[in-house]
Order: structure tokens, then sequence, then C-alpha cells
């Protein structure tokens, strides 16, 4: 068994609803999930004139390799009504591979570490919830050090239900 870490995202609808819709349909025999982290909200990146976004990070056991997770993902992600219209649009879900043990994986298809989790602080504030110390296989650098040079992104932590 490997230890993945999801990161998830949702901008339409009922964001909430489609995280927890997600992470149900995410697990599987194959996929188990060990713990997620609290909901955290977000402004967008990139595209910045649309709703902001709830965004979670979910630890997950699995017997997949990285290739089979992203078709899985990708089949949730369709079931849940994504669809690639806009480059950083809105979106119902969105579920990204950050970490997958302490693999590196560069296919045209998939880049782990996910190219880009080191500088977005809506995926390194619920990461280091869940695992401050986790270190990254590239840089050797912990999820607090790399939070702590993230600092422009308005991120915050919402109370449980």
């Amino acid at each position: 068994m490997k230890t993945v870490y999801l990161g998830l995202g949702s901008n339409i609808g009922d964001r909430a609803a489609n995280l927890r819709q997600a992470l149900d349909k995410l697990q599987s025999r194959d996929l188990r999930l060990r713990r997620a982290s609290s909901l955290y909200e977000t402004e967008p990146m990139g595209l910045r004139e649309q709703r902001w976004f709830l965004n979670q990070v979910a630890e997950f056991e699995t017997e997949l390799f990285p290739l089979q997770l992203l078709q899985r993902i990708h089949r949730i992600e369709r079931q849940l009504g994504r669809k690639r219209l806009v480059l950083n649009g809105p979106r119902t879900i969105d579920i990204d591979i950050l970490l997958y043990a302490n693999s590196n994986v560069k296919t045209p298809e998939l880049e782990v570490p996910h190219p880009r989790y080191r500088e977005r602080r809506f995926v390194l504030e619920p990461l280091a919830e869940l695992n401050p110390e986790l270190t990254d296989p590239e840089t050797r650098q912990t999820v607090v050090q790399m939070l702590n040079a993230v600092r422009a992104q308005i991120v915050r932590r919402l109370a449980p239900d």
C-alpha cells in the first residue's frame, strides 16, 4: 500500500457537497481514505473573476499505480460534472494527485509531485494540517517550510459543521 495525498477543490454549486461526494466516490477496495483536512475557502488563482473555492486535502492508501489513479480521478470528475472549458476556470470538482509515496512521476499525462503544489497556499495549508513534517521528495523541504515561503494568497480555514 502506498500513501497518496490528493488535493480537492470546487467553486460551482454546493461546494462542500461536491467535495464530500468526491471523497465518497474515490473510496474503494484499492483506494482507502485515511483522513481528510478541514475545508478551506480560498481566492481563485489564474482566472480571478470567479467564485472563491473550497479546498481540501485527503490522505489515502492505495494499491493503484499513479496512472491508474489518474484515470479513476478523471472518471469521478466527469461523473460529478467537471467540464474542462477554461484554463483555471470554474469547476464543480477538481482532484489533483499532489504526492504519491516518495515517488517522482513524469509522463505526458501526469507529473508527481504536482508541479505547482509548492506555490499554492490553498494546498499547503490543508496538507500541513494533516502532515506538517511530510517531506517533498524533490526539494527535501517539509510542508511547513514550503508553507512559510508562500504568503500572498488568502486562505481561510472553515469551522467544522
